[in-house]
Formats: C-alpha cells, structure tokens, sequence
C-alpha cells in the first residue's frame, strides 16, 4: 500500500520577474515501511520535492496524498494535523539552543497540547531509543553534531509520525558518524515501521540504507526503482554520475588513450571468479582498470570497476561479450568531451 503517492506535480517559483520550474511532472509511490532515496546533485529540486511532501511547499500543478487524503482538499486545521504524522529531520539540526535536550524533544508534544509529565516520559523513552538518555540535561552546545542529530531524531519522532522525512541529514557529519546515524535509521525503520524518505546527493547514502531510489535531474525525475537496479544497470546520465562521478568520463580516458570504457557491475557468485585475469588469459587483450569500488548494497557486497577496453571495436566487442556470458552486468561509459 502506498504511503505517499505525488502524481504529476509541478512546482515553479518566481524570480526577478522570470518563472522558475523547480520541479516538472513528478511521479512517485513510496510504499508503508520503505525506505526511499531521493537522490540529485545540488539545485536538481530533491529539497523542493521533500518539502512538497508535508505541504511545505504547495505545488503548482498536480497532488500529493498521504495515505489516500489529497492534501490539497484539506483545510489548514487538517493539514496541520496532517503535518504532525510526518516528522522531519534537517542537515542543520534545527535544535533550540535554550533548551536542554529532553526539553528539545519535548517541545512538538508541548505545542500539541499533551501532559507535562506525558511529555517527559516519552522524550526519555525516545531518548533511549537514539542512546541518548545520559544527556537529558545537557545542551545544544554541549554535544557533537552527530549527538545533535540524534536528538533531532528523537524530536522528530515525538508526536509517532507514519513518515519520517530525512533532508540532507548526514551532509553536515563526518563519515563515521554518518554511518552510525545511518544504522540509527534503519534501527528505528525495523523496529517501529515508520516510512522513511532520504533526500541525500550522496549515492553512498543511498546504497547504505535505501531499499528504493528515484533520481531527480533539472527538476524532474529521470530514473525510479530498487537501489540494486539502478546500481547495477543506470539508465540516465544523472545517474551513472552519481554512482561513478563525472570525472571518470574524462581524465582517465584522456590519460590512458582509451577510446571505449566501460562500467562492469559484479555480485554473487561472479564476485568470487577472477573474471577479468581469465578474459586476458583467454582472449589474449589488454584491460585497463580505471576505477574499482566495492558497495554494501541490501547487505550484499557489491562491485563495480570502469574499464579501458582496446581501440579497435572487434578486440573491445569481443572482451563486452566474454564479461556478460560471465554474468557481469556491462555498460559503457560515453565520453562526451
């Protein structure tokens, strides 16, 4: 059952007497208990469409409906209630520096009218939750930011919303920290259901926690499916640079004088055979590895590596051949300079 589900939404703003699209003739199902990237380079409108989904921001064109309710019928004494089953977290914390922390997670309960010692109660069981329940009493200033993002998590999941999203909510921390905040979501995702959007430029995010993805480009979205899927075969543009970078179509192309490079994708078994070695034994033709990467996806080990193939179509063609009757998954990578 779909959770969220956007239909044709288009949003445009006004700039010095020009019409901006931010986003144009979005489609989107995120279904109960998912896990879902929204995955763009900056300015693509991933904030815009997160934004979108609680009503932040009203579309120009188009609907968004949570659990079946068009948001765009209800008055604005629903949509706030609306809003309060839809939690959000932000790169920059957004913590009031007044307050301790259980009186930052108590504060949406506070504002929805519960009981002081309601609210006090289940700010402690929240802060246990994110391991949190030692620094009650301390401050904003007092704590790390991944500390700080914890107590965010835990004010966000104050009021049991269905749906949690996420806007850039590991840009700001270092990596260890952002896998440890990463573990704390999908903790939180198995242990009470929630749905949980993850808007994110970072494909290293995505394939860390995501089960699902869509990639957002220009302001529309350009490629949607399982994380896996889009990893191993990308179809657009924005989304192999995502997944390799861009400067691979470049640089290394030019630096090694290759002329055809491709991107092979290995798992299961065929991450155990020694493809490659046995390509160049066989068939008697050079291989260049540009790149080699390995990517936990859905617990499984993943690999990728961008190749420089002979000059010559036949040898090139011939080696393509050999890796996909292996198993591999082959794509090439165009060089557009």
């Amino acid at each position: 059952m779909s959770v969220i589900e956007i239909k044709n939404l288009t949003k445009k703003f006004e700039v010095e007497g020009n019409t901006v699209i931010a986003l144009e003739d979005i489609n989107l199902s995120i279904e109960k208990g998912d896990i879902y990237g929204i995955i763009g380079m900056s300015g693509a409108g991933k904030s815009t469409l997160v934004r979108s989904i609680n009503y932040l921001e009203k579309p120009n064109e188009g609907s968004v409906l949570i659990d079946g309710i068009n948001l765009s019928e209800l008055k604005e004494k629903e949509l706030r209630k609306m809003r309060a089953q839809i939690g959000m977290i932000f790169q920059g914390f957004n913590l009031l520096e007044q307050r301790n922390v259980i009186g930052n997670v108590c504060f949406p309960l506070e504002l929805a009218g519960t009981p002081k010692n309601e609210a006090r109660a289940r700010a402690r069981d929240l802060l246990k939750l994110v391991k949190l329940e030692d620094k009650e009493r301390s401050f904003p200033s007092q704590l790390s930011g991944g500390q700080k993002q914890r107590v965010a998590i835990a004010r966000a999941l104050a009021t049991n919303p269905r749906i949690l999203l996420c806007d850039e909510a590991t840009s700001a921390l270092d990596p260890q920290t952002t896998t440890s905040i990463l573990d704390l979501l999908k903790e939180i995702n198995e242990s009470i259901g929630i749905t949980i959007v993850v808007i994110t430029h970072q494909m290293s995010v995505v394939t860390e926690i995501c089960d699902k993805v869509a990639i957002i480009d220009r302001g529309k979205m350009v490629e949607s499916g399982s994380v896996e899927e889009i990893f191993t075969a990308p179809k657009s543009d924005a989304a192999r640079e995502l997944i390799s970078g861009k400067d691979i179509r470049y640089t290394p192309v030019k630096q090694l004088n290759t002329q055809k490079t491709i991107r092979i994708v290995f798992k299961d078994n065929s991450a155990y055979e020694p493809v490659l070695a046995n390509a160049v034994l066989k068939l008697g033709r050079p291989i260049n590895i540009l790149k080699a990467d390995t990517q936990n996806i859905g617990g499984k080990a993943v690999g990728e590596m961008i190749l420089g193939l002979p000059n010559d179509d036949d040898p090139a063609d011939e080696i393509i051949t050999y890796l996909k009757e292996s198993g591999l998954s082959v794509t090439e990578v165009v060089n557009n300079e």
